[in-house]
């Protein structure tokens, strides 16, 4: 028996569409779920973008007002796609109108504000879900089984990078990711947030950070709120600082797991490389053999097993059957999946948990110890010093056994 879920939007933008086509996708891909998402109502402040989400995307109704769509009895679960300054206003209304939410992340501009959106979900007591997408790379997941099995031996160290061009330019837009007081911290909230989370499901708890930070380009050319993209390049623009940071750098140590003592490793994270397009990689070594994994060839893994014999060193393998929900999507290896469907695991995810099944999708906890890192390593790089993370409850997080 199929089971109707009502879905409320709230902002139609790129990542708004995101959610759409993912909530769409679930009876084709996963019809044994017997979950049927019916697009209810879709909130932005452009009315252009509201008709959009009723005349294309087929969501019934549409509104100015996101309260609308907390407040509308139709609607069981809400995805939150607003600006990343909105992220937690509208995360603890969710909470207190009853309805479980997909954020995106960051949750807040901080890890206090993080805390208030679960202290609200967990006093209302919803399902939450995160953005935290690269979790869902079959490859990734893969690559968690090796770790949590042991055929990499005991974890001794890690590194993760995400390099990212998109603020390569001097001359790229003054938008509001570049503002402390819309965006919080810089490329730490950004993408390090995501890559401490990768870090945290796949090999264990951060539990110590020391790091570096580093503004490139002080001055852009303003950009008008809600023009543009932080894409766009203005020329002979009003030049205004920029308040947060373009690099940042940690050297961390794990906290003690199954793998190992507890791992070490260095994370690394930019926005200003010139060549990098969306070079998001980590490597992770163990006494018995190592991963590779770069989201530019994200249906791949490099993995080295074993210490001796003619075929030492790594082995390119294409994603497959055996790698997370790959076969649910293509029927075999070397046809790629994309982007978009990793949007489409993390729905089926949340939708599961919000109907009762295994809660194996990121949470709220997962967002408060990644926003935790990401302060322990702004505090550190102002004051030099080691910081100690402390992780909530009920994250997700590779655990000891």
């Amino acid at each position: 028996m199929t089971k109707d879920i009502g879905v409320g939007l709230i902002s139609v933008g790129w990542m708004g569409k995101v959610h759409s086509r993912a909530y769409q996708a679930i009876p084709v891909i996963y019809p044994e779920l017997g979950i049927k998402p019916k697009l209810v109502i879709a909130a932005d402040t452009a009315q252009d973008r509201v008709d959009y989400a009723i005349e294309t995307l087929g969501y019934e109704s549409g509104t100015l007002d996101y309260k609308e769509v907390l407040n509308h009895p139709d609607v069981d679960v809400v995805s939150i796609c607003a600006p990343n300054f909105l992220h937690a206003e509208i995360g603890i209304a969710a909470a207190k109108a009853g309805k479980a939410f997909w954020i995106e992340k960051p949750v807040g501009r901080s890890a206090q504000e993080t805390e208030a959106v679960e202290a609200a979900a967990m006093e209302a007591r919803v399902v939450t879900s995160i953005g935290f997408n690269y979790r869902h790379v079959p490859a990734v997941e893969y690559a968690k089984t090796l770790v949590s099995s042991g055929e990499l031996g005991e974890i001794t160290n890690i590194r993760g990078t995400f390099f990212a061009d998109y603020s390569a330019d001097p001359k790229g837009a003054l938008s509001w990711r570049f503002i402390r007081s819309l965006a919080g911290s810089g490329v730490l909230g950004d993408l390090m947030g995501h890559l401490a989370d990768l870090m945290h499901y796949v090999v264990g708890p951060i539990e110590q950070v020391v790091s570096l930070s580093k503004t490139v380009h002080t001055e852009r050319p303003e950009l008008p709120m809600g023009t543009g993209t932080h894409f766009a390049v203005i020329e002979d623009g009003v030049m205004k600082p920029v308040e947060n940071e373009d690099i940042g750098s940690m050297l961390v140590r794990f906290a003690p797991s199954a793998q190992g003592a507890g791992a070490i490793g260095t994370l690394e994270a930019s926005r200003v490389s010139v060549g990098p397009r969306a070079a998001y990689n980590f490597e992770i070594y163990g006494t018995k053999g190592s991963v590779k994994w770069d989201f530019e060839r994200m249906n791949e893994l490099q993995v080295a097993t074993g210490r001796q014999g003619p075929h030492v060193g790594y082995t390119r393998v294409l994603a497959n059957s055996y790698f997370g929900d790959f076969e649910k999507f293509q029927p075999g290896a070397g046809t790629g999946m994309g982007y978009d469907d990793l949007k489409v695991v993390e729905a089926k995810k949340f939708l599961s948990a919000y109907v009762g099944n295994e809660s194996i999708n990121s949470n709220i906890h997962d967002a408060v110890a990644s926003a935790r890192v990401v302060q322990a390593a702004e505090k550190s790089a102002e004051t030099g010093a080691w910081q100690t993370v402390i992780h909530p409850d009920s994250t997700t997080a590779a655990k000891s056994s």
